[in-house]
């Protein structure tokens, strides 16, 4: 046997071990060949001195026969293979800040944007009738904190988010000595004195506290995973325990109840037993009549009787909460439309110093109905489920944690807000994530979503 013939039948036994789909999809092949190059697998073929080919596509007939029979799918594939590798080749030869801008998380940033929109329009339509020209402005006063927000969001979602780990600390520490600043200096706003101006700037030191303390214990879960699991409950009690403390001396017992399912959410992912957690909940159901009744003050007890009985009080302390019920039921299916006339809003049955924030979504259900509503709790949904989306696909233990907390944050705002207006909850002066009128409110929960988008685009570990 000639050397010709011997290498012809190695050829040939080659062939027949290798099916035609996987030669097809092979890189080597695809490297050889341009896209206009591709076989149409109908009998044409490309000039053999033009480009290298793979001997399949000089083998006799029969396999280009046996080709025809799936040449519509073998054609499709075959553009799938080529747009995705041209893909990778794109992003292999931009710059890491290209590579970082492409790979954002759009549908995070589309629905925080679309929800952030909607919250400037909603308080719009709630306070555009305000003869005071310090309410009138609400709307536009969130449109620049709107703004500020989204900088910080695509800033934070930049910068690798393992910054967090040397930025953590320095935060918290400020954060507890701005609620200790707050203390004496702070502004009063409806019996609790928990904003702090500072020159042009006025906000809220508990909404900065919780957002540092997240990043702390996430940085200190993903640390220490083989200490003892009580000792890491109890430093994980010290670090809440401490912004805690001094949120309650304002007292902002709303902000105080946001920290227990953020916790417990963390402990949770962060590898704490079940046991303990059972243990830390049932301590905590057995503690709260101790609370009510010894720890609360008379207007915060008054809120719990008119939860637990809105009749009991119709106009006194449960006046907020009937007033909210109606507002909510009468817009019907659709509601009584953008900037209805003679609403409960603009009566001003439901509480003008308060309809903006904390009751905003009172002002939804009326204005915009059932149909509004179903609308915002499912962007609200959209929005959760991309967090939870990315923590799946966190790269290590210490980005899943950081992306769990503000999800459970975000959640516990839209739970507690909401419910506190449909009377599932008793009230407590919470915010609605990106709706209600609250400044540096929108600023911090923009910047927690930047760090969600950077764990995502930072996934890989190869853009830092």
């Amino acid at each position: 046997m000639s050397y010709d013939e011997h290498l012809k039948n190695a050829n040939r036994s080659k062939l027949r071990r290798n099916r035609p789909a996987d030669v097809l999809f092979s890189r080597k092949v695809q490297r050889l060949k341009s896209f206009a190059e591709i076989p149409d697998f109908q009998g044409s073929s490309p000039s053999r001195a033009s480009v290298a080919q793979p001997a399949w596509r000089w083998a006799g007939g029969h396999l280009a026969r046996r080709l025809r029979r799936f040449s519509s799918t073998a054609r499709f594939t075959s553009c799938f293979s080529y747009i995705y590798s041209a893909n990778r080749r794109v992003r292999n030869h931009v710059t890491p800040f290209l590579r970082k801008i492409l790979g954002l998380n759009w549908l995070l940033m589309a629905v925080m944007l679309a929800l952030a929109i909607f919250g400037v329009i909603a308080i719009y339509s709630a306070t555009y009738m305000r003869e005071d020209p310090v309410a009138a402005e609400f709307w536009r006063k969130q449109a620049n904190w709107v703004v500020v927000g989204f900088f910080a969001f695509i800033i934070t979602s930049l910068i690798d988010y393992r910054w967090v780990r040397w930025g953590a600390l320095p935060m918290y520490l400020a954060g507890l000595v701005f609620l200790i600043l707050t203390k004496f200096i702070g502004q009063k706003v409806y019996g609790a004195r928990s904003w702090l101006h500072l020159g042009p700037v006025n906000f809220q030191p508990a909404q900065l506290a919780v957002i540092a303390g997240i990043m702390v214990l996430s940085l200190f879960l993903s640390q220490f995973k083989q200490m003892h699991p009580m000792l890491r409950l109890t430093l994980c009690g010290a670090i809440v325990g401490a912004p805690c403390l001094l949120i309650l001396m304002q007292p902002d017992l709303g902000e105080c109840i946001i920290w227990g399912p953020v916790l417990m959410a963390l402990l949770f992912v962060g590898g704490i037993p079940v046991r303990y957690l059972i243990c830390i909940t049932l301590i905590v159901v057995a503690f709260i009549p101790i609370a009510i009744n010894l720890g609360l003050k008379p207007y915060q007890q008054e809120r719990i009787t008119a939860f637990i009985d809105p009749d009991i009080d119709r106009q006194g302390s449960a006046w907020a909460i009937n007033q909210s019920l109606i507002a909510i039921g009468s817009g019907g299916w659709s509601g009584k439309g953008f900037k209805a006339p003679n609403t409960q809003i603009e009566l001003g049955f439901l509480p003008a110093t308060a309809v903006h924030n904390d009751y905003i979504f009172s002002a939804i259900g009326e204005q915009w109905g059932f149909v509004g509503g179903v609308f915002l709790l499912g962007a609200f949904a959209l929005l959760l489920l991309t967090c939870l989306f990315v923590a799946f696909c966190a790269g290590d233990q210490f980005g899943l944690l950081l992306v769990v907390g503000i999800t459970a944050l975000i959640f516990t705002h839209i739970f507690q807000n909401i419910g506190m207006t449909i009377s599932v909850l008793p009230i407590t002066g919470v915010p609605l994530p990106l709706i209600s009128y609250s400044g540096s409110f929108v600023l911090m929960i923009m910047f927690g979503l930047g760090i969600v988008n950077s764990v995502w685009v930072h996934r890989r570990g190869d853009l830092r």
